[in-house]
């Protein structure tokens, strides 16, 4: 069984943006990927002072939820497109997700890295078979180039926000999430293109009206979050330190959801996500790189908060920046706990 086995290509439009879209989806993405866990950590919700339900999509054969969109991505294309490839642009997690899933679908794959990228992540696209193209100081720069590379070159262009198909299959993470957690009151969600808290809003809807979804960004690139707050497409160049976040521009198609779908969007800095990741690891016993653990910073940040809430841990593919930093935040603790 293949990636493109799962689902029958088709063009996926913005109209196709809800919960039977979303059903098919799954039925397609689990004949691939499991199902992944999701449970508590005693520690944690002492820490958070709410029961806190951590959705585990690190362990994902790529390090992260994205993944699931990919899969999703490669089902939904025609077989012309299969032929002729795709490409994108990415800072990484994005990137392996279409790698891997190209990999394992037969459709060859292109990325365009900014020169900001995070070498392990870069490396890890080349080892599942992608072509690595780096371009540009940011991802707007890369995007570009992606963008001319699709014309030049014939392959299909793929947003990293603007893919109805890709929303779908991250969407599918939240429809795991509330089937399991019947009772949630709260779901944070990490927004970089906004592709997983659009899922989370179409799934929400339907399995659990009475909860709640906020979004949470670093305030070093708040693109979609002064979208979300003006209702105009907004360009903001991203000054984040957390790679999975570091998004400089909205995107039309998941503000058309966030728009009318978020309760709430908070904006933590890089510090408060550096800290949820060494959380993660000594309250939580799991591995989240920023972007990972962006949305225990959003819990921990709100202080209206209520139980039981669920966070997502999108991916574990720290860099060496995250991986020092859960040694400092396991210092501070200890110096606390001794004070």
């Amino acid at each position: 069984m293949t990636a493109t086995d799962a689902l029958t290509p088709a063009a996926i439009t913005r109209a196709d943006l809800d919960f039977d879209a979303v059903l098919r989806t799954y039925e397609a993405i689990s004949r691939v990927l499991p199902e992944t866990p999701s449970w508590s950590y005693p520690l944690l919700n002492a820490e958070a002072g709410v029961d806190v339900v951590v959705k585990h999509e690190n362990i994902q054969p790529t390090g992260a939820f994205k993944v699931r969109g990919g899969v999703a991505l490669m089902a939904a294309l025609s077989p012309e497109e299969r032929r002729r490839g795709v490409v994108t642009a990415s800072t990484g997690n994005h990137a392996q997700s279409l790698a891997w899933a190209g990999a394992h679908s037969d459709v060859p794959v292109t990325v365009v890295v900014p020169i900001s990228a995070p070498a392990r992540k870069v490396a890890a696209v080349r080892a599942l078979g992608a072509r690595v193209v780096v371009e540009g100081d940011t991802m707007c720069d890369a995007l570009a180039h992606a963008e001319a590379l699709s014309l030049n070159e014939g392959m299909r262009m793929v947003s990293p926000g603007d893919e109805p198909a890709i929303v779908l299959g991250h969407a599918t993470v939240y429809l795991e999430l509330f089937r399991r957690h019947r009772d949630l009151r709260t779901v944070y969600a990490p927004v970089g293109s906004g592709s997983g808290a659009a899922g989370a809003c179409l799934v929400r809807d339907v399995l659990a009206p009475g909860c709640r979804v906020i979004g949470v960004q670093s305030s070093a690139a708040p693109a979609a979050h002064r979208a979300w707050k003006t209702g105009r497409p907004a360009t903001v160049q991203s000054r984040t330190r957390v790679a999975g976040l570091a998004v400089g521009a909205s995107f039309a198609l998941t503000q058309s959801v966030l728009g009318r779908g978020l309760n709430d969007f908070i904006l933590v800095d890089d510090d408060d996500i550096q800290r949820a990741v060494g959380l993660m690891c000594t309250h939580g016993h799991t591995l989240a790189e920023g972007a990972g653990a962006a949305s225990l910073a959003g819990l921990m940040a709100d202080p209206t908060r209520h139980g039981p809430c669920a966070i997502v841990c999108t991916g574990g593919n720290a860099d060496d920046d995250e991986l020092a930093g859960i040694g400092r935040s396991a210092v501070a603790d200890d110096v606390a706990l001794t004070c």
